[in-house]
């Protein structure tokens, strides 16, 4: 389970930083940067990927009531201008933008380019930090929203289960409805079907 011990090693006010939705075919990519108020750390907090959804929600709501909280977007304009690993470092850089913090830690091995305070790497952090596991809660129910709202405007893709995700199911809808304006070009299955059109 994630703990506090990285937070306190390095002391001040620590932004844990996490991003979800590298490998969907669609939508955006999104980041949040969380700093934890430790007299206030909600109960339970844990990688999002090993939470329900239901968990995964009433947390997001706890974090928000009692933690300042940046959450930031990278389009898929921007993913396929520049590349996934770019704009998820670009969205990292925008959610740590909306929140005041001395040292950003963040999941993974890269510091994002320009990153504007001092910041440590940890690799596999939403299994090991508290505040990253609160950074990737936040992104992950802030993108599968998203990606909801998204399905009610291009129903068929199945985005309101598999969050755009390359999923059989999505997979399907491509070859048979086409690629949307949500759909980001520069990825294999994606570009492969914009080409069969042509």
């Amino acid at each position: 389970m994630p703990d506090f011990s990285h937070e306190l090693a390095i002391g001040g006010r620590v932004a844990g930083v996490d991003e979800v939705g590298r490998g969907p075919l669609a939508g955006p990519v999104v980041a949040a940067a969380v700093v934890l108020d430790p007299a206030r750390i909600p109960e339970g907090l844990d990688d999002s990927k090993k939470l329900t959804a239901r968990r995964r929600d009433a947390l997001a709501e706890a974090i928000l009531a009692c933690a300042a909280v940046g959450i930031g977007e990278a389009s898929v304009q921007e993913i396929d201008t520049h590349n996934i690993l770019r704009a998820s470092h670009i969205a990292m850089l925008r959610a740590l933008a909306q929140v005041q913090a001395d040292h950003a830690l963040i999941d993974g091995n890269m510091v994002p380019r320009g990153c504007p305070l001092p910041a440590t790497t940890l690799v596999k952090g939403d299994g090991r930090s508290l505040s990253i596991a609160a950074a990737s809660i936040v992104a992950k129910t802030r993108r599968d929203a998203l990606m909801v709202d998204l399905a009610q405007q291009h129903p068929g893709y199945g985005w309101e289960t598999n969050m755009g995700y390359p999923s059989s199911r999505h997979k399907a809808a491509l070859i048979e409805l086409g690629v949307t304006p949500h759909h980001r070009r520069s990825f294999k299955p994606v570009h492969n079907i914009l080409l069969q059109q042509k």
